[in-house]
This record gives structure tokens, C-alpha cells and sequence, in this order.
């Protein structure tokens, strides 16, 4: 097959809305994404079937640019899902075809390309209705998944915790719910409910049901049940947070695209042993770990779940658990990942589901990690778009300083000065200003540790003793 004629490009020069009818209905191969290993021992640590994978995409508003970056996104997904990526293709239109995503013309040039290749799968960079992964699929003759159904599977891979399984269940099932596919006659037969006839049989099958709305309504069952599951998990949660909340703790929140570098971030700024792989959704529960300013206070960390563009609103929804720790954070820790062609993109879609969390009016650092690998204008442009941006590398230290003295700025303060002379045998409540206030003087004297300290109103109801009184 001749690449030039069967797989034509876009010329760059051509004004972006002016296509001549072939190259407007072209499949165009995007350069770069294969994946394949010559040593499959590399990527052994998934523990799963690698699937040889090939991506399509439906290029429908934007330049030819952020249409090879969103599938350049969709490559590291399937990637992190344990995929081999053999190739990617992208269509010009208007819009998604309704019946085959790309029409049936070019799902016919993607059977081509599936068997030339040898893949197994088809990833679709949108969403697929149940109708069109139906359509495709009859078509190309392998499985097809789309970009919600990578996402969800990732998860599923990564979720650790108990909450963070039963949230992974919850979103698959309500991706599920509407995709139940009945394979053969006997799956949609109807069934009454008082008849001996096959499957669960009496008192399991509403009157006149099928097989397959038995299956929707057991799967409603069981996310009704997870959903209370899943609210009970959060009351520990809240009174975790009510605990940190009563000693006064400041708490920060690192947030930010997936694999943009918040975990890495966190291990240099606790010496947390978090996992930190060079995968998209490495973490997927929060992790909360305590740290200290240079002069001393002490705060919490919180790790988040990374955000991607366009996520689900169901996953959002599954997954607010973990973004609760951004709502009731003092600071966000706004990571980007430097050495992204568009990272300003990731900015955006971060705050847009920030902002569905209700936390848009929370004070943010924008943490431009991999500042060592970054292009320097780029890191110039940033610096100098966003209002309060530092350049680190998470890796080798750059940059970590001045970060930690930004967070010890922008704590909230405690609101009480006081002076106090704390005997000997309080040694307790010294060490409690320290870590819940912010000293401003300290003197060891005969009688006590003479403390010039800013307090929260619960600590300095303790320290009221010691205050001395003033003479008139």
C-alpha cells in the first residue's frame, strides 16, 4: 500500500478551515506514537495481557496541533493501561459519525489498518454511545474502547484502598449501566415473574422482564449499596479531618494534571515513601502526610487524584473523595508539568474541575515542575502569565527553597499574640505552640520558657495561666 496515497496529510500552509474534499475525508496518520517494544520485559510490572493497540481520533474544532496532542494524551493512557500503542490515526469533520464515529467508509480503512498492523483493540479519543462502539466493532471485528472505558480500566488497576476500589466499582458500573449488550437471543428473551422457566427464576425477575433489564436493575441494586458503602468510608475521613481541624493544623493540597509530578512533589517536601511511577493515575487515593515550614509550623500535605481533560462527569462525581481534600485545603499546591507542549491547557482543565469541587476561591501556587527539562521560554511565559508561579524540579531540588518559604507565606496565621511564661513541667504545650502557632521569640529563665508566640483561640485559652499580668 502506498503510505502517500492512502494516508494523506494536512498541508500546514493551507488555511485551517480549507480542505479539498479528500483531504478533509482522510484518515491522517499521526507520526510518533508507536510504543513497541523490542524487549517486552519493560513494562513486565503491570501484571497483565499487553494488548497491541491502535488509536483513532476525530479532529473536530482546533488546529492539527491539539489534535496530535490529544492523541499523544491518549497514547499515554493506553501506555499506563499496559498497551502497546502500534499506531494512531485522526479524521477531519464536522462531527462525530453517529452511527461509526468515523463513518463506515473509514471504519472499513481501519479494519485495513488493524489487520496490517495485527492489533487487537481500537482506543476512540471521546466517548462512544453504546450504539456506535456496537457499530465499530461489527466492523473492524476487535474489541473497541474509548477513552472513558481506558480511564475507568486504569483506575481499576491502580485504586489501592478500600474507598478507592468501591469508587472504581461504582464508576464502572455507572459506565456500564447503559452499555449492556445482550449476546444472543437468550440474553433478552422476556421472562415473567411467577414462571419455573430458567435462570434466577422465582422472585428474582419483575413481571415481563428481559435478561438484560434484570441485569440494569441488579447493577442499580448494587450502586445503591455502594453509594452507602462508600458515604459510610467518608465519616472516618471527616473525623480524621475534624482531628487536624481541632488542633488547628494548616492543611495544603497538591493538585494538578496526572503524571505532572504532585507524588514526586510530596516525597521532596516530606521524605514520603509514596509510590511515584512515570504513569498517568499513579495515585489514585489521597494520601496525607504531615510536614513543617523552615520556621518551624507544622502542616498537612494531601496528595490528590490527577485530573485529565474531559473526565467524566461520572468519575468525578466517584472520585470528589479525593478531591475533598482540595476544598477544605488552606493552599493549593497547583502543579504543572513544565515540560508539556501546552501546559497552559492542563492549567485549565485543573481549575475547571477545582472550581466543580468548590474550591475556586481557595489561594493557589502554580508549581511549574520538571523545570530541568522544561524549554526556558516556556517557563518564561509562565512565570510571567501566572500570578504566583515558582519553576521547581521535584527530581534534583531546583527551585524546592523558594517553594517552601511561598507556603510558609501564605498559611493562614493564628490570630491570637500572646506572651507567656511556661513553667518547666509544660514542656507539652511548648512543644504544642510550635507545631500549632508560630513563635516569634523564645527565652529559656530560671522560672520558664518565655514564649512570644501567635496562637489559634484554643491554645492560647491553655496558655492564659502563664500569661503574665501586666502592671498598671
Amino acid at each position: 500500500m502506498n503510505e502517500d496515497v492512502a494516508w494523506s496529510g494536512i498541508d500546514e500552509e493551507r488555511d485551517g478551515e480549507q480542505f479539498d474534499r479528500e483531504e478533509r475525508a482522510a484518515l491522517r496518520r499521526v507520526v510518533g506514537l508507536s510504543t513497541e517494544l523490542e524487549d517486552v520485559t519493560e513494562v513486565e510490572y503491570r501484571q497483565l495481557r499487553l494488548e497491541r493497540v491502535v488509536l483513532v481520533g476525530v479532529w473536530t474544532s482546533g488546529t492539527a496541533r491539539d489534535a496530535d496532542n490529544s492523541l499523544a494524551e491518549l497514547a499515554a493512557l493506553a501506555e499506563t493501561a499496559g498497551a502497546l500503542v502500534l499506531d494512531g490515526v485522526i479524521q477531519r469533520r464536522d462531527k462525530p459519525d453517529p452511527a461509526t464515529y468515523i463513518g463506515s467508509g473509514k471504519a472499513k480503512e481501519l479494519r485495513d489498518l488493524v489487520l496490517e498492523t495485527g492489533a487487537d483493540t481500537v482506543v476512540c479519543d471521546g466517548e462512544l454511545s453504546p450504539g456506535q462502539l456496537i457499530h465499530l466493532e461489527d466492523v473492524v471485528k476487535v474489541k473497541v474502547v474509548d477513552r472513558t472505558a481506558l480511564i475507568l480500566d486504569i483506575f481499576a488497576q491502580h485504586a489501592k484502598s478500600r474507598e478507592g476500589k468501591a469508587q472504581v466499582s461504582l464508576a464502572q458500573m455507572q459506565y456500564m449501566l447503559p452499555r449492556l449488550r445482550g449476546w444472543g437471543q437468550s440474553l433478552s428473551r422476556q421472562m415473567g415473574g411467577g414462571g419455573s422457566s430458567g435462570g434466577g427464576g422465582m422472585a428474582t425477575r419483575g413481571p415481563g422482564e428481559t435478561k438484560i433489564e434484570t441485569d440494569r436493575r441488579r447493577i442499580r441494586e448494587k450502586m445503591a449499596k455502594m453509594r452507602r458503602e462508600i458515604a459510610e468510608m467518608k465519616t472516618g475521613r471527616d473525623v480524621k479531618r475534624q482531628e487536624r481541624r481541632r488542633n488547628k493544623v494548616p492543611s495544603v493540597a497538591i493538585a494538578g494534571y496526572t503524571n505532572a509530578g504532585k507524588s514526586s512533589l510530596l516525597n521532596r517536601l516530606t521524605g514520603a515513601g509514596v509510590l511515584v511511577e512515570n504513569a498517568l493515575f499513579a495515585t489514585l487515593d489521597p494520601t496525607v502526610r504531615r510536614a513543617e515550614t523552615p520556621s518551624g509550623r507544622a502542616y498537612t500535605l494531601a496528595d490528590t487524584v490527577g485530573f485529565v481533560r474531559h473526565l467524566p462527569h461520572d468519575l468525578v462525581e466517584a472520585f470528589r473523595s479525593t478531591m475533598e481534600e482540595v476544598g477544605d485545603a488552606d493552599l493549593v499546591l497547583h502543579v504543572v508539568d513544565g515540560s508539556h507542549p501546552v501546559p497552559e491547557e492542563q492549567l485549565a482543565a485543573v481549575r475547571e474541575v477545582i472550581g466543580e469541587v468548590g474550591a475556586r476561591d481557595i489561594p493557589e501556587i502554580v508549581v511549574i515542575n520538571k523545570a530541568d527539562v522544561a524549554d526556558e521560554l516556556v517557563l518564561q511565559r509562565l512565570l510571567r502569565d501566572e500570578r504566583r508561579a515558582i519553576a521547581v524540579s521535584a527530581q534534583t531540588g531546583q527551585g524546592m527553597a523558594e517553594l517552601l518559604a511561598a507556603i510558609d507565606a501564605e498559611l493562614p496565621r493564628p490570630a491570637v499574640e500572646l506572651e507567656a511564661l511556661v513553667p518547666y513541667t509544660q514542656g507539652a504545650l511548648v512543644s504544642r505552640v510550635h507545631a500549632e502557632g508560630e513563635v516569634l521569640a523564645e527565652e529559656h529563665t530560671g522560672d520558664g520558657t518565655l514564649l512570644k508566640a501567635q496562637v489559634h483561640e484554643e491554645l492560647a485559652a491553655m496558655l492564659a495561666p502563664y500569661v503574665p499580668v501586666a502592671r498598671s
